[in-house]
């Protein structure tokens, strides 16, 4: 089929602007066409975030010409595609007003064929203001709909369909943005026009695969029979289309799929892909299944009821993050960087994300990359931590959106699930006038939340509808961020009430879809948007990029309660990452060695949008927190950890995710601070499928003194020879009688492989490789033991780009005791 495409340079003015008279490429948007053209100061430096709030209120004008040929204009129809309009447009060809967008997450396509002339096309797009446009909106609703205060910095962004952290968040910069962020396309169209395909998958008896395509085209001109050929699992089916008669038509197929091989999650098996190819009348659409049986269990049991992903039979513990949009600026959402985060999500042993519920349904590369890495996709629907209208109009524009959506997306066999929303449950009891008349508000709620479910339901009756996150279950309005004996849980007690880390021990969830613990970014971040005279927490700069109001006194008040103050801005940035990791291993770990409560681990958050101190595990720069590495063992298919119940001996509990049975080998060991092992127990047995076993524990009380002195270490060798290695410390580290490592850094090269070979004389704790170049090392934030303790020296590989001489300048090792 023969698209012309209208990518690449158009023209942007605005009549509030008459100086401004520059290119902007698309897709993309505004401000990346402003700061290219250096009429924009980056916004993410300094404390430019202010200076940049103009663009999101004005008026923006994209224009350009085209060129259609006579054999064109011979077409039925041609088609202008658009989506990821953002977001309130008006679309003109040859001065004649074509359509008119009013949500980001539509899908249009408008024939465009009756204003088209041959030779030369001016097409334009004027981009109104969101802001003017949510105020109308509000002003015009019976009653007051409560907006995300204290996130969005523009009022009323709920009235719109637009990514809701635009306007800002407690970990996001206002922009604003606006402009079209994906490709815009023409379309001939000849008789008949091929509109979607639709899958659904039977599995029989026998271990074949029934999948059954709904193709869904229109014949636009009466003609003899047309040619429907499908093309799938080797197999060519051609059927014969009646088009004598003008209209929609929709044509149903089942192709058996034997011995077929089935998607998994990562972790658990392959991810092999199907291609399929449809083509009618020079029309194709191309789609990669994935064929596996996938359900969300949540049987009543006798802990409360199940949250637990079945697929291809076997229960799957979830473990992954939550994702925000890549970039504030969407012209830097490349699919390069979509790679990067999600292979590094892969790496950190994820096998689920959750498209968080204020952002936007990704563009379609994320989901294809998901298929191909194995990692399941929880989808949230977009809205959330507001109240959103039940008016008629706002409904109609909204199950056009979701029809759009599930349609797109229903294919993949990534998704796992449709939620409704994140926390809007929860925010009937946060406004004052919705808390004054909840049944009001409950019954508002409703009527959105109904009509999710219906659509979702009728056009993917294969995947469950979850109402919102948190929540209990059907129909359940009840406490999902206390309440752990069923539905998904998010817990947020440490973080925002200022509980202990050992709070994570007070629950086991079912599911916890949303927890964290916030760190500063690193020291080469930083550099990248303050001046070194701003390297401070809290000088203007610093706090510009802190969005919760009371971020920096949380990190700096918690490391007075764990350890001791760090000396230097540096150290600061370092512990704080320490700090983080502690908060997010202990959840997890627990709630892991609990798998028979807990099926489900998603921390928040993946991924940053802007450099900004923030929940996530990989900074804007893609650089590694911590939190990432640590994310990499605690995620681990086999993973070992030390649980110290109150007035209770010491516990190891070693986790197998796999469905098989795991031998390991391996010891205990308890070790001094001077180096010393004063005792070893060795550990040799086999793990059963899918457990969770108390390996080993001591019965020993250890002294006030002696908690002081002394620490525990395991290391694993399992039969597949994967490592799990953990440490129980068990008194407070700014208590713990620390001694100062002389820690040895030896360089080795051998062809394109670069290691750091690392030894101690004391053990040596968090101990961070930080480049100040990019790229990162196999490990960090480790446990280092001397090499007389553990037999070898601790060898980590350099994955980067830069050579050795730039990686020995660029290097600075950061450990806990020379944090003060």
């Amino acid at each position: 089929m023969s698209h012309i495409s209208l990518d690449g340079q158009w023209t942007l003015t605005s009549p509030q602007h008459s100086h401004i008279y520059t290119t902007c490429t698309l897709p993309g948007d505004v401000h990346s066409a402003l700061i290219n053209a250096e009429l924009l100061p980056q916004p993410y430096y300094g404390c430019n975030e202010t200076l940049i709030q103009w663009v999101g209120e004005s008026e923006w004008l994209l224009t350009r010409e085209f060129t259609v040929d006579s054999n064109l204009l011979d077409a039925t129809a041609i088609d202008l595609n658009l989506s990821f309009v953002d977001t309130m447009a008006s679309i003109y060809v040859n001065g004649t007003q074509v359509l008119s967008c009013s949500n980001m997450f539509r899908c249009y396509q408008v024939d465009i064929l009756p204003y088209l002339q041959q030779g030369t096309n001016h097409i334009s797009i004027a981009l109104a203001r969101n802001d003017i446009e949510a105020q109308r909106r509000a002003d015009r609703l019976p009653f007051a709909v409560p907006w995300a205060v204290g996130n969005n910095q523009i009022p009323h962004l709920n009235t719109l369909r637009k990514t809701q952290c635009h306007a800002g968040w407690d970990w996001g910069i206002c922009l604003l943005s606006t402009g079209v962020y994906n490709s815009l396309t023409l379309t001939p169209v000849y008789s008949t026009r091929l509109q979607h395909v639709r899958t659904q998958q039977t599995w029989l008896a026998n271990g074949d695969c029934d999948v059954t395509l709904t193709v869904d085209c229109d014949i636009l001109a009466e003609q003899t029979t047309q040619i429907l050929e499908i093309n799938f699992d080797k197999q060519v089916h051609t059927i014969a289309i009646d088009a004598a008669v003008k209209g929609p038509q929709t044509i149903t197929i089942t192709v058996t799929v034997t011995d077929p091989q089935r998607w998994w999650p990562a972790g658990y098996g392959d991810q092999p892909l199907y291609p399929l190819t449809v083509t009618l009348n020079n029309h194709t659409i191309t789609k990669k299944l994935g064929l596996r049986e996938l359900t969300l269990d949540t049987q009543v049991d006798a802990i409360g009821s199940a949250m637990t992903f079945v697929v291809n039979g076997n229960p799957i513990t979830a473990k992954g993050a939550n994702w925000i949009p890549l970039d504030a600026l969407p012209s830097r959402q490349t699919p390069e960087r979509y790679r990067q985060l999600l292979e590094d999500a892969v790496a950190a042993n994820m096998n689920m994300i959750r498209v968080w519920g204020g952002g936007m349904y990704e563009h379609d590369i994320f989901y294809e990359l998901c298929d191909e890495l194995g990692l399941l996709v929880w989808q949230d629907l977009m809205f959330a931590c507001a109240l959103y209208p039940s008016t008629p109009e706002f409904l109609a524009d909204v199950e056009l959106e979701i029809v759009d959506q599930v349609k797109r997306l229903a294919d993949h066999p990534a998704l796992a699930l449709w939620c409704g929303d994140n926390e809007v449950i929860g925010a009937i009891g946060w406004y004052d006038e919705s808390k004054h008349n909840r049944e009001k508000y409950v019954v508002n709620y409703d009527r959105l939340n109904r009509m999710l479910q219906q659509v979702v339901e009728q056009y993917d009756p294969s995947r469950r509808f979850w109402a919102s996150s948190p929540c209990n279950g059907e129909l359940d309005f009840g406490d999902a961020w206390h309440d752990d004996n069923r539905g998904d849980m998010h817990f947020w007690d440490v973080w925002h009430s200022g509980k202990s880390f050992d709070a994570y021990h007070s629950v086991k969830p079912r599911f916890c879809s949303e927890f964290g613990y916030q760190s500063w970014p690193s020291l080469p971040t930083v550099k990248t948007f303050a001046d070194d005279e701003d390297w401070n927490v809290t000088s203007p700069t610093f706090e510009q990029h802190q969005k919760n109001g009371r971020g920096n006194s949380i990190i700096t008040e918690m490391f007075t309660r764990y350890f001791r103050f760090p000396v230097g801005f540096a150290n600061m940035l370092y512990l704080s990452q320490v700090q983080q990791a502690i908060a997010i291993k202990t959840a997890s770990e627990f709630w892991r060695a609990h798998k028979q409560h807990c099926r489900g681990i998603l921390y928040w958050q993946l991924n940053d949008c802007w450099p900004v101190s923030s929940w996530s595990s990989i900074e804007y720069t893609g650089r590694w927190k911590q939190l990432h590495h640590h994310a990499k063992r605690f995620f681990a298919p086999v993973m070992a950890t030390f649980i110290q119940p109150p007035q209770q001996p010491l516990c190891l509990h070693v986790v197998n995710d796999h469905h098989q049975s795991m031998p390991i080998t391996g010891k205990v060991i308890k070790v001094d601070w001077q180096g010393n092992v004063l005792e070893t127990w060795a550990l040799d047995t086999q793990l059963d499928p899918d457990s969770s076993t108390i390996l080993w524990q001591s019965d020993q009380q250890l002294t006030t003194t002696a908690a002081k002195q002394v620490f525990y270490h395991v290391r694993l060798t399992c039969a597949d020879g994967s490592v799990t290695e953990n440490d129980h410390y068990p008194c407070l580290f700014k208590h713990a009688q620390l001694q100062q490592p002389a820690i040895t850094v030896e360089w080795h090269q051998d062809n394109d492989a670069i290691w750091l070979e690392l030894d101690c004389d004391y053990p040596a704790l968090f101990v961070e490789p930080q480049l100040e170049c990019q790229g990162r090392f196999s490990d960090s934030s480790f446990t280092l033991l001397p090499s007389h303790i553990s037999g070898y020296k601790q060898r980590i590989y350099y994955k980067g780009e830069c050579n050795l001489e730039i990686l020995k300048q660029s290097l600075t090792l950061y450990h806990l005791r020379g944090s003060y």
